[in-house]
């Protein structure tokens, strides 16, 4: 294939993967505790070709989307004084136990309520997030409702020593790899009756859906031109 067919295709496949993760932080600007991320590009192979007097000239191949970077920089703080809003003034997440598996995640969003559990005859009321997860304390225990609906409750903030590449299970949802290390206390404090924001940046990721969509357009009349000239060779064939 035409090295610049390939280039050309590969651009106008990654530029597609870079829209989507800016759709995605719009889509999400409204969610309480929403991090956006970053589309991160790396550049493909290169190989040297002989040019004008033997010269060596490097030849790419184009670049491709190798990951999307957490930007974990704190959204604005929301007034949500009703009901068990939590929001983590600095570094660290809520701790999420899942009743079902027993898995513990992470997340930055502390939309709380009371969940009730059967136990015997007696309702017990434990503090949950919208999925029905079990909000953990700082010993990671299940919050268990005791001072009344309206009160103040221990939330156990946690943080990693390395938070790059936490896998997203959705909802705000993060669950650590193996890199990230094991969840320590963390600096930041949880503080009853705010939300935090999503820190999307509406007009930064406009700007990168501007720069995504001229890349595609060059990357389409690259194509375009391409064709034009293999057509031209192929007539002079013939």
């Amino acid at each position: 294939m035409n090295q610049s067919f390939y280039a050309a295709s590969v651009a106008v496949s990654q530029q597609q993967k870079r829209l989507n993760v800016t759709a995605n932080n719009l889509a999400n600007v409204n969610n309480a505790g929403f991090k956006a991320e970053k589309a991160q590009f790396s550049d493909l192979l290169y190989r040297n070709w002989t040019g004008p007097d033997n010269a060596a000239l490097p030849r790419g191949s184009g670049s491709r989307m190798i990951q999307t970077a957490t930007d974990f920089s704190q959204g604005a703080m929301m007034t949500r004084e009703s009901g068990q809003n939590y929001g983590i003034e600095g570094l660290g997440f809520f701790a999420l136990l899942n009743p079902q598996s027993n898995e513990i995640c992470y997340t930055r969003s502390g939309a709380f309520h009371w969940g009730s559990v059967q136990r015997g005859e007696q309702a017990v009321f434990y503090l949950c997030d919208s999925d029905g997860y079990y909000v953990l304390d700082q010993n990671r225990q299940p919050i268990e409702l005791t001072n009344g609906t309206e009160a103040a409750y221990p939330v156990g903030v946690f943080d990693f020593a390395n938070t790059d590449g936490m896998q997203h299970l959705g909802s705000n949802k993060l669950l650590p790899v193996a890199k990230n290390g094991a969840p320590l206390p963390a600096t930041g404090k949880a503080m009853k009756g705010v939300l935090e924001a999503s820190n999307t940046d509406i007009a930064t990721e406009f700007g990168k859906v501007i720069e995504a969509q001229r890349s595609f357009s060059y990357a389409l009349k690259m194509l375009q031109t391409q064709d034009e000239v293999e057509s031209t060779i192929n007539g002079l064939r013939t």
